[in-house]
């Protein structure tokens, strides 16, 4: 039976790469390439980015995102002072897409640098180097005479690649690269393009014996090693080569800014521990192997299932509730803060009795508690915020802060001239200063001092999480 399923998936894998047409696969449409540059992005005060979904470049970890890619991003967006907004894409080809219509402003995936690609796009400076290598799985036989386990056939020299069949990446430089090695070595290489398939999941299907071959960046296949103690990364087939990011052609201020920071960051202690981290740190293996990571077990935390039973109560979604409950007790039921709250949802002993929590530290019990109080929350702004996305904003920081605060900012905006019911760059402009005399002490306040910078990124970093956990969590 085994046999018959690993050869359904194998017939299923050629179907999928034969077929010239399927739905994830059409031809994004091509737009003229847009003109935006550096001033623009700044003027937006956002970054639009694609990156790949793996366990190295960006994933999540019992709730909270990561990756290496992600990192670097981070770190450039602050140093420019503007907000990063991230894209989930394998797909080169349609990366190169999005940029050239302004989709996104930059590809930032282990791009190897390629003639063929520098016709549509500029590499930005390298942030690291690496060669590509045979995936291959060894071959167990035992030695009895000696006792041993020895794994015999593999191939060591790439002349023994000739009619052999590799699976890749579709449109990846692998592709590439093994067409320029099966003319160098003056006969045939079976390449199979798979859509839908990052390098990773190939190297998945090499150790479960489903594939024969891939063919991978060498600091990913090592990282691989940790995972699968069947496959062997040793052969090499190319030379070491350039890892960038790409720009549009007609973006020269932002390569410029790129470059420039590259250079710099790349000589830093910060980056040789972020490198560390995701590609030589056999400590971090047990980050993939655990079930609360999006790679393999899919799990934001063990609470997921009352969170998501819970959530159905107010027609929010899940994954938005589960960012708020990160940021309260990173999914720690027992957690007890300074002022008394507790639980998965810090809720104060006064609101857990009001909404029929008997025993504060019960997950569940503190969901329900919480989400009810949402939902009071929610019935109170609704009366002031038709916008429901934009009362989502307001309803977070008056979880955090109190409703008083925050009607005492929108009180603060419509006296200055503002609109009280939007939030960025109006009402939270009041909240987050409403430490300062000149505000708390205006007659429109009734609730006086409040330190207004906890709320103020306590809205943005649930919602950027959010948006992380949409992008990688079903």
């Amino acid at each position: 039976m085994r046999r018959i399923v690993k050869s359904w998936i194998l017939l299923m894998l050629v179907l999928v790469a034969c077929t010239t047409e399927t739905k994830k696969t059409k031809q994004v449409e091509m737009d003229t390439e847009v003109d935006f540059d550096l001033e623009g992005i700044q003027e937006r005060g956002k970054l639009k980015v694609a990156t790949d979904y793996n366990s190295t470049n960006y994933f999540i970890y019992k709730g909270r995102p990561m990756g290496y890619q992600l990192e670097l991003l981070e770190e450039f967006c602050n140093n420019l002072g503007i907000k990063l907004e991230v894209k989930v894409s394998n797909d080169v080809h349609d990366n190169i897409a999005y940029l050239k219509s302004g989709k996104i402003d930059l590809i930032a995936q282990n791009l190897t640098v390629t003639r063929e690609r520098s016709k549509e796009i500029q590499f930005t400076e390298p942030h690291t180097y690496s060669r590509q290598v045979l995936v291959q799985r060894k071959h167990e036989k035992k030695d009895s005479a000696k006792a041993k386990i020895r794994f015999n056939h593999l191939i060591r020299n790439q002349l023994d690649l000739a009619g052999k069949t590799i699976y890749v990446q579709k449109g990846s430089s692998y592709v590439t690269r093994l067409r320029h090695l099966a003319d160098e070595i003056g006969d045939s290489i079976n390449i199979v393009e798979i859509p839908d398939y990052e390098a990773e999941q190939l190297i998945g299907l090499v150790a479960e014996g489903e594939i024969a071959y891939t063919i991978c960046d060498e600091n990913l296949a090592k990282v691989n090693l940790n995972y699968y103690k069947n496959i062997d990364v040793e052969t090499a087939i190319s030379f070491p080569q350039k890892i960038a990011w790409g720009v549009r052609k007609n973006s020269p201020d932002l390569l410029h800014v790129v470059n420039n920071w590259l250079v710099r960051f790349r000589k830093t202690t910060k980056y040789r521990l972020i490198y560390k981290k995701y590609f030589e740190n056999r400590r971090s293996t047990h980050i993939v192997d655990s079930g609360f990571n999006s790679i393999k077990g899919g799990l934001v935390s063990k609470f997921d299932d009352i969170i998501k039973r819970e959530s159905a109560t107010i027609d929010w979604d899940w994954r938005l509730i589960a960012a708020l409950i990160y940021q309260e007790s990173r999914f720690l039921p027992e957690i007890k803060s300074w002022a008394g709250a507790q639980g998965l949802m810090q809720l104060m002993p006064e609101t857990a009795k009001r909404f029929g929590v008997h025993d504060i530290t019960s997950p569940q019990e503190n969901i329900r508690g919480g989400i009810q109080f949402l939902k009071w929350l929610d019935s109170r702004l609704a009366l002031r915020i038709d916008d429901p996305e934009e009362r989502l904003k307001f309803i977070l920081a008056s979880y955090n802060v109190g409703l008083g605060h925050v009607l005492d900012a929108m009180r603060l905006a419509e006296k200055n001239g503002k609109n009280p019911k939007v939030w960025e760059d109006n009402v939270d402009f009041y909240l987050l200063n409403k430490s300062k005399p000149i505000y708390f002490n205006d007659p429109v306040v009734q609730f006086g001092y409040c330190r207004g910078e906890e709320p103020y990124l306590y809205v943005t970093e649930i919602l950027d999480r959010y948006e992380h956990y949409k992008n990688l969590m079903e």
